[in-house]
């Protein structure tokens, strides 16, 4: 045979599928991304779907350019059955030889006898069926109840990785493509979709819906969803804007609708760019993953987030679903119009929208305060998971779908929001705003990576933001900054020292010896909401001047904890703070950032604890929801790691009864006309803590509402549910566990079934806390929200202990039911992170060693460095915390 007998060989393609196929003992196989030999243009979908049995049918014909030429195509599947493809193009009609699944990488390989050619344009068209499943991903099923009757709407979550589970796809973002979507249902039932109805063609039981074109997208943003629901509409110019619900409910969408109105009007005038679509559904739904989900057109929600009753929700819920909302609006822009390239650049979606979210809600309800409560619902959090030695750069490698998932977490939302804030502050808020406008009228429909943001800002605001932002999101990891005071020769002049080293929580030293480029605020007691002076701290240390600010007063740096550092500051210096915190002329977001900074020295072991609560007592008469919301945490902190000393524990609630005696005595049970909301939220942290701290006075007062609650004589507050339900409970036994239990079964409301769920671990019977676990993993409870009487199990020493042995011996039920989203990821840190001992940390480490449990390997690693830095803290600290309480 001559060589031009010999057929089209792709060399590249044989070396790949070498490489797909070879197997290494038991090493996992690396994952790739797909070719791309052969790219999507437009999909046109046609699903036929069997509501009473769960299935459907699909038809979809793919119009993709053709590079160069192939016999292989290769597309991401799941679960799907293929039952044929072919490829046309112009008269020439290719029938698939063979099919090959390859499981390990969710992806099928299409075999064609003869060479698709390299062409402009051509259609591969399959045939395929799926199964609408329970698994809370890909084309699945959500159980809700309406007119009395069990009932099932159909689905869809795609992201990160789960369209290849509905259709066979090119699943990753950079793939976009153009969709029509149509649906077969039954004729009863209605459907949506992400752009609004085309045509509706009915034909005996069943009725054909058509869906207009989407603008160019990504898979994971395709959005399907068919129900019975009802909705109530509001329009923003020509966008129809909607809330479905089922029909007893969806009157708790009315707030959803306004703040949805709202933010979609605040984001169009933000960014001076229209929303592209005529219509935008916001959906609640009972069977839910994650909190939402920003699909271009048609944002799926958790019910329990979405949906407010004005009688049965309680504040911080009507603030999460505002927050929420605008998160999603601002993924319209951020995230749909233009998207990130490959999900390394995950945090420009969610750090971003995150960021945003707040930015809205401050606009369009300054009563909420969001910033104030952004440092402890994001910005701290961020910062104790960024200071473990397994955290992960902003910017992280991924590859396969465990991964991905893996790096939904602090890091890519609160990190990327508190570092978007710094860069925000550093740059001002006009320059800012341009800079966004530039970034995506420049990269409109189209994929971007982290660099092409900083371009955009840096050409607005004329700073070199490239430069500074790149150590935040390639370095893992923050810095500390140390703050001493040199003696100066010139009494008009103060010389502050800095040095930089990043923060390690376990109180090692970083050998990578890396640097940020770190902007730095100075403020002072003479003006302490003034910035005085800004520098870019790039080295590992610095000598700073500061003129005309007299001797023996404050000087604080990153003002308004807005830079994503922590700062430790020389005794001297931390001393001239102790009379503006009595007097709370150090502003509230200085007092809190100071406080968690020092605190964070002290789980370190670079301050001890008893000096932090010697500090404590500054803070008594404290009256700022957000620095009590602060030291709340850092007290739960501190009891978890003391309940493994009984007796020590007891003197410890005692020391937090008396810190909290002064506040309480403000507040007590009832508010007053005209309070302010954060005042609201304040006295339900503080009751729900003293409840914590065992008060007898509380729990008694508890008692008797309780009481009067369920002979409905008297029904609580929706703020005051869970920790009358916790203390109820922590001084009750079987029958009020019963009582509470029918409590849950009685309700169809997702907020208080969550309630409870979250107050059944206040038992202190172990026979009852291992009801409470099989009870979460029961078919009353919803999977995703299984996590919270986990959760509240773990409150205990004992209960985390159980907790633990309860996951080790149901890992395969876990697996099974909870593998949707970060929910396995968050109950694995829940059951391991809040250990306190030896011998159980080393039973947790060979576990999972030894039992593959997908998407946790982060999470373990974690958790297994928080056990050895609590094991650490309390084997430090505990006879001088002892030695301490005793005398109080």
């Amino acid at each position: 045979m001559s060589s031009q007998a010999l057929p089209h060989i792709n060399f590249t393609w044989i070396i790949l599928f070498l490489f797909f196929f070879r197997v290494q003992g038991s090493e996992k196989l690396t994952f790739h991304r797909l070719p791309d030999n052969v790219q999507p243009i437009h999909y046109d979908i046609h699903l036929v779907c069997d509501m009473q049995n769960f299935s459907y049918v699909g038809t979809q014909r793919v119009d993709v350019k053709v590079l160069e030429p192939t016999r292989t195509v290769i597309v991401n599947s799941e679960g799907l059955e293929i039952k044929t493809v072919s490829y046309k193009n112009n008269d020439t009609l290719l029938v698939a030889q063979k099919i090959d699944d390859f499981d390990a990488e969710e992806k099928i390989v299409i075999n064609f006898e003869k060479d698709l050619e390299a062409t402009s344009k051509g259609t591969l068209i399959f045939e395929f069926k799926g199964v609408i499943n329970e698994k809370l991903n890909g084309f699945y099923r959500s159980k809700y109840i309406s007119e009395g009757k069990t009932k099932y709407a159909a689905v869809t979550q795609f992201a990160p990785t789960d369209a290849r589970r509905c259709f066979p796809c090119w699943d990753e973002p950079k793939l976009k493509a153009t969709f029509d979507v149509s649906l077969t249902i039954d004729k009863h039932l209605n459907a949506l979709s992400n752009m609004e109805i085309r045509t509706e063609i009915s034909s005996n039981s069943l009725k054909t819906i058509s869906f207009h074109t989407t603008p160019v997208m990504s898979t994971y943003l395709v959005a399907i969803m068919i129900s019975d629901y009802d909705f109530i509409e509001s329009s923003v110019g020509n966008t129809s804007v909607r809330v479905h619900a089922s029909k007893e409910k969806i009157s708790q969408g009315e707030f959803a609708l306004q703040v949805g109105t709202k933010s979609l009007q605040f984001f169009e005038n933000y960014f001076n760019i229209p929303f592209p679509l005529k219509k935008i559904d916001l959906i609640a739904l009972a069977d839910f993953s994650f909190s939402a989900m920003e699909n271009w057109g048609m944002i799926t929600f958790r019910e329990a987030v979405l949906l407010v009753d004005f009688q049965n929700s309680s504040t911080s819920k009507k603030q999460k679903a505002a927050l929420t909302i605008a998160h999603e609006m601002a993924h319209q822009w951020f995230g749909n119009l233009v998207t990130m390239e490959w999900w390394t650049h995950l945090w420009l979606n969610e750090g971003y929208a995150s960021f945003m979210e707040n930015l809205c809600i401050d606009n369009l309800y300054p009563e909420y305060d969001v910033w104030a409560q952004f440092l402890n619902t994001k910005f701290i959090k961020a910062l104790d998971l960024d200071a473990l030695d397994n955290t992960h750069p902003i910017e992280v490698p991924v590859q396969n779908p465990s991964e991905i998932t893996e790096i939904f977490d602090q890091i890519s939302y609160n990190k990327g929001a508190s570092i978007i804030r710094m860069i925000h502050n550093y740059i001002g808020t006009e320059d800012f705003r341009k800079g966004m406008t530039l970034y995506l009228n420049r990269y409109i429909y189209s994929n971007v990576e982290t660099d092409d943001l900083w371009r955009a800002l840096e050409e607005t605001s004329k700073k070199p933001i490239n430069r500074i932002m790149s150590s935040w999101t390639r370095l893992k990891g923050f810095p500390l900054v140390s703050v001493t005071e040199k003696s100066s020769n010139d009494s008009n002049t103060r010389i502050f020292s800095l040095t930089q080293e990043r923060f390690l929580i376990n109180g090692s030293i970083d050998k990578t010896n890396n640097t940020w480029m770190i902007p730095i605020t100075f403020c002072s007691a003479e003006n302490p909401e003034k910035v005085f002076k800004t520098i870019i701290f790039d080295e590992k240390h610095t000598d700073i001047a500061i003129e005309d600010v007299p001797e023996k007063i404050w000087v604080k740096i990153n003002c308004g904890t807005i830079g994503f550092f922590r700062t430790l500051y020389s005794n001297d210096l931390m001393k001239l703070f102790i009379p503006a915190i009595r007097s709370s002329t150090l502003p509230a977001f200085d007092r809190l950032g100071l406080l968690d900074d020092f605190f964070a020295t002290v789980v370190a072991g670079r301050a001890s604890t008893v000096e932090y609560l010697k500090m404590l007592k500054e803070f008594k008469d404290e009256t700022d929801y957000n620095v009590w919301l602060c030291i709340l945490n850092h007290l739960k902190k501190i009891g978890h790691i003391l309940s493994k000393v009984e007796s020590l524990h007891e003197k410890f609630k005692s020391f937090g009864r008396e810190l909290l005696s002064n506040v309480y005595s403000k507040l007590r049970w009832n508010s007053s006309y005209n309070e302010n909301q954060l005042d609201t939220l304040l006295r339900i942290s503080i009751l729900s803590q003293l409840v914590s701290f065992e008060d007898k006075d509380i729990i008694n007062e508890a008692k008797r509402r309780f009481d009067m609650h369920i002979n409905k004589q008297n029904i609580l507050p929706a703020d005051f549910r869970e920790f009358v339900y916790k203390a109820v409970l922590s001084d009750g036994g079987t029958d009020t566990f019963e009582k509470i239990l029918t409590l849950f079964k009685e309700t169809d409301n997702s907020e208080e079934k969550n309630r409870i769920l979250a107050s059944l671990g206040a038992v202190k019977d172990m026979n009852l806390l291992q009801r409470t676990l099989e009870f979460s993993m029961s078919k009353q409870v919803r999977a995703q929200d299984t996590v919270k009487a986990i959760h509240s199990v773990t409150m205990s020493y004992s209960g985390q202990l159980l907790a633990w042995q309860y996951f080790k011996n149901n890992v395969n039920l876990f697996i099974d039911c909870c593998q949707s989203g970060t929910l396995l990821t968050i109950i694995v840190d829940v059951v391991t992170s809040g250990i306190v001992s030896e011998e159980v940390m080393q039973e947790v480490k060979e576990f999972f060693e030894k039992t593959n449990v997908p998407g946790t390997k982060r999470t373990v690693e974690q958790s297994l460095e928080t056990i050895r830095l609590n094991l650490d803290w309390l084997s430090r600290d505990t006879k001088a915390i002892e030695d301490f309480l005793n005398v109080q």
